[in-house]
């Protein structure tokens, strides 16, 4: 890619760093294991991919490409995240409209050559699909935000609500401003202002049915102008990762051992069926070391 803008198709490869695909809002820079997405910033730019900065993609959260005609002479190369890999996605549950998908980049329709070029390099180099075990972009930041009802914030250990007498109802002003620890959580449900009663609710352990969100002091509610997607929908992303940091890991179950005398009396009466012709050579052999790797 030269520095003027004119394009110079030559044969090169991904693995060098620092080849750069930019489109409208967007610069994608291709490593040999990531992609780089550097947002804009300008009133034209989507309010999200200006809070989001950048996203540092690696290729193992990747399981698809696509390149598909776009609106009015463009094209859209996209990559397709496998299910958990970014907590954003997992926190917006499909909620996002197409034109706030951080992970579309819009070109014109002349550059389907060069976008064709990339989609078919990324496909070549994925490995992995379907679900992950675990986050593989990293959260980002949770800037406190106002909803309609109260002010939240997040210290990366604990969750606040504070909340305000305009909004907030008598059910959260009796419980008291509220503070969450990331321990005592076990996810976060976020709905979308932009459609109709959008809230961010924090999931509780060991919890019951949950209230009404305008009734609940584990939620904030949203109204027009509060909690817009661009602060709320980062905030939650950011409290969604580190509640999955914070899960316990299962430790396997430890090993029973049994005692070498009774051990020692089951091969001793599996003996006795051998000579009796009760268990043949084949079972008597597979049973005594069944019997024996239990010490």
């Amino acid at each position: 890619m030269r520095g003027d803008g004119t394009e110079k198709l030559v044969p090169h490869t991904m693995s060098r760093m620092g080849d750069v695909l930019a489109g409208l809002h967007a610069a994608w820079e291709f490593g040999s294991d990531s992609v780089l997405i550097r947002y804009e910033r300008g009133i034209r730019t989507p309010k999200l991919f200006q809070a989001l900065g950048e996203r540092q993609v690696p290729l193992e959260a990747i399981e698809g490409v696509t390149l598909t005609p776009g609106r009015r002479g463009t094209v859209v190369l996209r990559v397709e995240l496998r299910p958990g890999a970014d907590p954003l996605l997992e926190a917006a549950a499909g909620q996002l409209k197409e034109s706030s998908d951080p992970y579309r980049l819009v070109l014109p329709a002349e550059r389907e050559t060069l976008a064709e070029y990339y989609a078919d390099e990324l496909r070549a180099r994925l490995t992995e699909s379907g679900p992950a075990e675990r986050h593989l972009v990293t959260a980002p930041k949770a800037p406190r935000f106002k909803a309609y009802d109260g002010k939240a914030a997040f210290d990366g250990s604990a969750v606040s609500f504070r909340w305000f007498w305009t909004g907030a109802s008598s059910a959260k002003w009796k419980a008291g401003d509220q503070r969450f620890p990331i321990g005592e959580l076990s996810g976060v449900e976020w709905r979308s202002p932009e459609v109709f009663e959008g809230h961010l609710r924090l999931l509780r352990r060991d919890a019951g049915a949950p209230a009404q969100p305008d009734q609940d002091p584990a939620a904030v509610v949203f109204g027009l102008g509060y909690g817009p997607v661009h602060e709320s929908l980062p905030f939650a992303a950011a409290v969604l990762a580190a509640v999955r940091d914070c899960a316990p890991v299962p430790v396997p179950a430890a090993r029973v051992r049994r005692d070498p005398a009774d051990i020692a009396e089951r091969i001793r009466h599996l003996g006795e069926l051998h000579q009796a012709g009760l268990v043949t050579d084949e079972e008597f052999s597979s049973k005594k070391a069944e019997l024996l790797s239990e010490l």
